[in-house]
């Protein structure tokens, strides 16, 4: 009798897991994965936004850094000695490449000009409706000499699959007399201009401009950044005076 309550005793004890124990376990379980699932899902999406920030980021910088590097060569003349004012009353020769024109706005346009060994001079940047910067490059014997008059001359700088560019602004910061705190530097000459001033006298205009972009990215809108960037034209703009005879930088006497 002894030996069956012992046996009975012993099988209880080794019956296992209810099943209100094992439903508690299966929750507490799913519980603990969706936790994880939603932790992964964070963590995926967090390391998507940043591809994509610095994709972003990086395709506007290189953007910028090229349309600066080449605005700082406007202006480039390969016989620049021949405009530099010798003492008094040398002869100078106005420099054909010193146009830089741009229109100030949130789809800003910019020409301008300089030599390069392969005939190349007129160029220029824009932004088109498609949110793509695009930039120009031709000999310049376009009406006006501005570049964009030959047959699809514009090519595309920024991906049109990786980046929308919302707003694409050229302002001058500095530019002689159209900024009221920079005026430009008047070279003095031997003799006044007809109204006994000097405001006929050559001047040396100094030419700053700042370039901003803002861009999204077309995986997600969300995802925007805005670069700005500085540059400062190497060539000074020379302006001869016009009551000085030809080729020649001052009033007569």
């Amino acid at each position: 009798m002894s030996v069956k309550l012992f046996g009975r005793s012993r099988r209880a004890a080794m019956r296992g897991l209810s099943l209100v124990e094992l439903m508690v376990g299966i929750a507490v379980s799913l519980f603990i994965v969706a936790a994880a699932a939603l932790l992964v899902s964070s963590q995926l999406t967090d390391n998507r936004r940043l591809l994509l920030e610095t994709q972003l980021q990086q395709d506007l910088r290189a953007t910028a850094d090229i349309i600066t590097r080449e605005l700082r060569r406007s202006s480039y003349w390969a016989s620049a000695a021949n405009g530099v004012p010798a003492p008094l009353v040398g002869q100078v020769s106005n420099n054909p490449m010193v146009a830089l024109a741009v229109t100030s706005s949130a789809s800003s346009t910019v020409h301008y000009k300089y030599q390069r060994a392969s005939g190349t001079q007129a160029f220029g940047f824009r932004l088109n409706n498609n949110g793509v910067i695009v930039a120009c490059q031709s000999d310049g014997s376009g009406a006006g000499g501005v570049c964009g008059e030959s047959a699809n001359p514009w090519q595309e700088l920024t991906d049109r699959n990786t980046v929308l560019i919302t707003a694409f602004r050229i302002s001058a910061e500095r530019a002689g007399a159209n900024t009221a705190n920079d005026e430009p530097l008047t070279l003095p000459c031997p003799y006044p201009c007809a109204n006994g001033t000097g405001d006929c006298w050559p001047k040396v205009t100094v030419r700053e401009l700042t370039v901003e972009i803002t861009g999204q990215s077309r995986s997600d809108s969300n995802v925007q950044r805005t670069l700005r960037s500085s540059v400062r034209v190497r060539n000074d703009q020379l302006q001869l005076s016009g009551e000085a005879p030809p080729q020649q930088t001052c009033p007569a006497s």
